[in-house]
Parts: structure tokens; sequence; C-alpha cells
């Protein structure tokens, strides 16, 4: 039997700062604009959340079912682990989908019904990223996918919701969001380069080789930091954003220190709580 712990645990929760902090983000935007929503807000967070769940047990079926998470020295997965059966799994990735469609396809209704196109493309990103006879993940593109649809779209897609107006500010506020998630997905892939190239995975990590990896993560921090200080030319308080810096201190030393496989697991959970820290500290600045 599986237990409900293991779910929990394939539901790989130290990646959902990836889900709340976009949502926040956009929250404050729209305020920002004069049209923050608390019910709208509440909903677009049960699509990112829902999304994010989704893709993660999506990942682990798709992976388990090719035998690529068959050595694995990263989080618990319920398939490759051989604790759930894969057809488990699968329903388990669909119901989340499911409930990530019904929340958008209420937004929709509350706003415009081109979101449904906008959704639509989500869950086929979710899907695919390791589904499907070709998966994106597989081909380097997971990190520009992750770019898109956990930062610009869900930021600019929550902003959307709730002042119903797509504004420069959110789009702004959604390229350090996009790049701390590119950052969460480089921590895991810049762990898994063995297994990845042993399985024939070809992540943008492993095209991009350990020492450039590691710097790209290292850039995609120091980057979301440096855009906050270009927004608060206009949005001053956004510079709350600059006290999650020290946040970022241990994840960067760890990846300095050249630590490879179980050494870099801390690092997905401390660049995760950046991520959220940072999250919730721009929504801040940017609604005041």
């Amino acid at each position: 039997m599986v237990s409900a712990a293991d779910w929990v645990a394939g539901a790989r929760p130290r990646t959902l700062p990836a889900a709340v902090a976009p949502v926040a983000v956009g929250t404050g935007a729209a305020a920002a604009a004069g049209g923050a929503a608390a019910g709208r807000a509440l909903l677009a967070l049960v699509v990112a959340l829902a999304l994010q769940v989704g893709v993660n047990y999506a990942n682990d079926y798709s992976d388990g079912i090719r035998g690529t998470d068959a050595d694995r020295v990263g989080p618990f997965r319920l398939v490759g682990s051989g604790t759930a059966q894969p057809d488990a799994v699968r329903i388990a990735a669909l119901t989340s989908f499911a409930v990530a469609a019904a929340a958008g396809l209420w937004l929709a209704a509350l706003t415009s019904w081109w979101l449904i196109a906008v959704g639509a493309a989500a869950l086929a990103a979710a899907w695919f990223y390791t589904g499907g006879p070709r998966p994106y993940g597989y081909h380097g593109l997971g990190e520009a996918a992750v770019f898109v649809f956990f930062g610009l779209v869900a930021v600019v897609g929550t902003a959307y919701v709730q002042c119903e107006r797509i504004t420069g500010l959110a789009v702004a506020a959604a390229l350090p969001i996009g790049l701390l998630a590119c950052a969460l997905l480089l921590t895991n892939n810049l762990r898994d380069i063995p297994t990845d190239l042993a399985s024939g995975k070809r992540t943008l990590a492993v095209r991009l080789g350990d020492r450039r990896t590691r710097l790209a993560y290292i850039g995609a921090i120091v980057l979301s930091f440096a855009i906050v200080m270009g927004i608060a030319i206009y949005r001053p308080w956004a510079l709350l954003a600059l006290l999650a810096a020290p946040l970022a201190i241990a994840p960067i030393r760890r990846v300095l220190s050249s630590a490879r496989g179980a050494g870099l697991i801390p690092v997905l959970k401390e660049t995760g709580r950046l991520q959220l820290v940072f999250g919730l500290l721009l929504a801040i600045g940017l609604a005041i």
C-alpha cells in the first residue's frame, strides 16, 4: 500500500515555491494597478499549485516507465522506487491537471475565454516535459518552458485575471520570478548530470556541462536581484526583495564548492526558500 506520506513526498513539496511565488508577485502587480481581487488570486493559486503537483507526478510517471529513475540520488520517486504502480501515478497527475483546469475555467468565465488557450498550452507543457514520444525536457528545453510558464504566464496571468489588463510592471516582475524558477530546475538537473548522461536524457545541464551549469545557476540568481533594482526605479518599495539576498548565500556556496550528487540535495530546498521569500517580499513591495 502506498501511504499518504509517500504521495506527499512524490508531489515534491520543495518545488511548490515555484507555484506560490509567481501568484504572490502577480497579485502585487495587480494591486499596483489598483485591481487586486482576493478570490481570483486564490483561484490562480489553485491553478499554479495543481499544475506544479501535476507536472511532478507526470514527471515521476514518465521517467519511471522509461527507466531513467532507476539509479537516482535525488528526491523520492514513486514509480522509480517501485513504491507505486505507474497507472496510479498517472491518474494522480491527470487528477491534478483536472483540478487546475477546473479552477482555470472558472477564472476564464470571470474574465476572458481566451485564457482557455493559455491554460491548454500550460497543460500540454506540463505533460510533454517528460511525456510523449519526444519529451522536450530530454532535449534541453525544460528551463525555457519553466521561465515562460512559471514566470511570464504565471505572474502576468495572475495580474491579468485580477485587474483585467496586462501591465508593463507585471511583465517586468515576471522576469526575476522566471529566472529563480529556472535556478530551481538547474539545481535538480545539475545533480542528475551523471545519471541523465547514462540514460540519454539531454537536459540543459547535460548540454552545458557541470561548470557552465553552476555558472548559469549563479547567474540566474544574481540577475534576478539586478532586475529588481531596475524595477525599483518605478516602484521603489520593490527593493524589499533584496532582503532575501542572505538566503542566496548558502546555496551559492554549495554550488561553488563543487558539491555533487547527494551534496546538492539541500540546494533544492534552499533555492525554493529563496524563491518563496523573494517573491513574497517583491509582492509586498509592488503593492505598497
